[in-house]
């Protein structure tokens, strides 16, 4: 890994700052129940373990119109951070969910997906990768994260991409 410049460092320090974010995580699933699902309890896990506060967290099926419709709900409450989403970005059918969100969309910020995809290449999946549609966008004055439904995508989009970068993320939407 190559050093941080001094101005992305400083933006860092700055953002630190921000302390615990208010994050709210939704899994979109046809297959898990709130019983079964391991991927948002793993995020809830994650994101509390860097010291986020979980908000709120629901699981919904993969309808497009009831995830739009949440998300468009908290995001209109005005008192999160970030929502992470977990499931639905595959090439199937009833794969909606980057069409529910991205429509809600101030900015899209394309390189999450890229970079995500990139360690999914190199770290665990290989040419499948190509597969994943992750996105990331802004909205409101918050982040909006969507994942791959899979345990492993969650742990690795997180740990390795969305967690180091989240408060730098809102201080830049934010400013």
């Amino acid at each position: 890994m190559s050093s941080t410049p001094e101005g992305t460092a400083s933006h860092r320090r700055e953002a630190q700052a921000l302390g615990a974010l208010r994050i709210a995580v939704l899994t979109v699933t046809d297959s898990r129940t709130e019983a079964t699902d391991e991927s948002g309890p793993l995020a809830r896990r994650l994101l509390e373990a860097a010291g986020h506060e979980i908000a709120r967290h629901a699981l919904l099926p993969n309808d497009e119109a009831r995830v739009r419709a949440l998300v468009a709900e908290w995001l209109a409450t005005g008192d999160l951070h970030a929502i992470v989403i977990t499931g639905g970005t595959g090439l199937g059918s009833k794969d909606r969910t980057v069409e529910a969100v991205t429509p809600l969309f101030e900015k899209e910020i394309p390189g999450f997906g890229e970079l995500f995809r990139l360690l999914s290449y190199q770290e665990q999946i290989g040419t499948t990768a190509i597969l994943s549609r992750a996105v990331a966008g802004s909205a409101k004055g918050a982040v909006i994260v969507s994942l791959p439904g899979s345990k492993a995508a969650v742990e690795l989009a997180l740990t390795r991409v969305l967690i180091p970068e989240l408060r730098h993320l809102l201080r830049e939407i934010r400013k």
